[in-house]
């Protein structure tokens, strides 16, 4: 059965029944857990002055997007090798590692010449990000259950999509002395590491020296798959919404940048209140959500003025914070301890690669169409036949899948 079903809510104790898991704890990994989305956003302000800057190197037109997209893929593709590094070494010493590695990579393009290795220092932010994701996910669910479970899952996503926002800002106003100048802000990794090192405790359950068990590949494939698809809807809204604008004619950055906090904001509502749908089960919540970024991206494909724009941008904004925290609760629902870092690396792996493919996607379908509104059609209408596969995969998976212990 799912979480949700065969899990009460349950004290926030780690696997060994030590201290009380609470508020520090969460507080430092939901913190981390931002670390990937200073990757994804933070720059892209600057990038035209990265391509002026390097303007005599070959390739500059393709190496330049790369600086801000590579950490993306690199988590798709490493993720699921640092969850099972997650289960076999531990959860803290690797999160605490990661951490300070984020800094000193992150950093590195402050005193880096050349473009290409500017970007081979963004594929190692990459593997740190990988790192720091899947620990901070696995740690979330080993020191709560139930329903507090699923109100830090909730979190999570209220917690980056803010974030999001702040250092998209950021990235902005560090810009205006100079494009090296958002780098510093990868240094914010270093406190964080030390918080950790102090308050997280590692889980005692951790098999460093015995086989690890499988993973229950019948009930686990299908919250991976539609996670996959659910990164590829989830993205839509971040990166077509100033497309869709431009459409109809608005260019005004403010006018982009309000509509974007709309979308931005009925995420993190919607995130916020998860908690209170999670009861109902992935068979309910993940199609809604669904549902609900289909609708939105329907309407966004079919916006002609700016507030059928910004009402596409909330509804969407509304799935898609319905969504992460519906599909992250599916997939680690069945799985036990000894499984969950495996786990949770899969599941980060398939959302960032479906996050990444969205755009090429998006932009394929938009060749093989008349332009991006059929494009956003068909996405939209996949979404909701989404909601059908998904609902009935999670109905199957409910009535497959067997108790777990915590």
């Amino acid at each position: 059965m799912s979480d949700q079903s065969v899990s009460a809510p349950a004290p926030a104790t780690d696997p060994a029944g030590s201290r009380r898991a609470g508020p520090a704890q969460a507080v430092v990994l939901l913190l981390a857990s931002c670390l990937s989305v200073l990757g994804a956003v933070l720059l892209a302000p600057v990038l035209p002055r990265i391509q002026d800057a390097f303007a005599g190197t070959p390739g500059v037109v393709t190496l330049t997007p790369m600086v801000l997209t590579v950490p993306a893929l690199v988590i798709g593709l490493t993720a699921s090798i640092a969850g099972r590094v997650v289960d076999r070494l531990g959860r803290k010493r690797l999160l605490v590692g990661a951490l300070v590695g984020y800094a000193f990579v992150g950093t590195a393009p402050l005193w880096l010449s050349s473009l290409p290795l500017i970007v081979a220092s963004r594929v190692l932010v990459g593997l740190t990000e990988a790192a720091i994701m899947t620990c901070c996910t696995t740690l979330l669910a080993d020191y709560f259950h139930g329903a507090e479970r699923d109100r830090y899952f909730g979190l999570q996503t209220v917690y980056t999509t803010v974030a999001a926002t702040v250092f998209f800002a950021a990235g902005g106003l560090l810009g205006s002395w100079g494009w090296r100048t958002p780098f510093w802000l990868y240094a914010v990794s270093l406190p964080l590491a030390f918080a950790a090192a102090r308050v997280i405790r590692q889980p005692s359950q951790t098999r460093s020296r015995e086989k690890l068990p499988p993973l229950p590949w019948r009930t686990f494939l299908a919250p991976v798959g539609v996670t996959l698809a659910g990164g590829l809807v989830f993205y839509v809204l971040i990166v077509e919404l100033s497309y869709v604008l431009d459409g109809i004619g608005v260019i005004a950055t403010a006018t982009v940048g309000l509509v974007s906090a709309a979308g931005s904001l009925a995420t993190a509502v919607a995130a916020y209140l998860f908690p209170r749908f999670a009861h109902r089960g992935p068979a309910v919540t993940i199609p809604a959500a669904f549902v609900l970024c289909g609708l939105g991206i329907l309407v966004l494909a079919l916006a002609s003025s700016v507030p059928v724009v910004v009402l596409g941008a909330v509804v969407t904004g509304l799935g898609n914070g319905l969504l992460l925290p519906a599909l992250l609760t599916w997939a680690l629902g069945s799985l036990t301890f000894a499984q969950r870092g495996r786990g949770t690396g899969l599941w980060t792996s398939a959302m960032f690669i479906g996050q990444f493919a969205s755009p090429l996607v998006v932009l394929a379908l938009a060749g093989a169409t008349t332009g991006l509104s059929p494009a956003l059609l068909v996405v939209g209408a996949a979404a909701l036949l989404l909601a059908l596969v998904a609902g009935v995969l999670a109905v199957r998976h409910s009535l497959t899948a067997e108790p777990r212990t915590p």
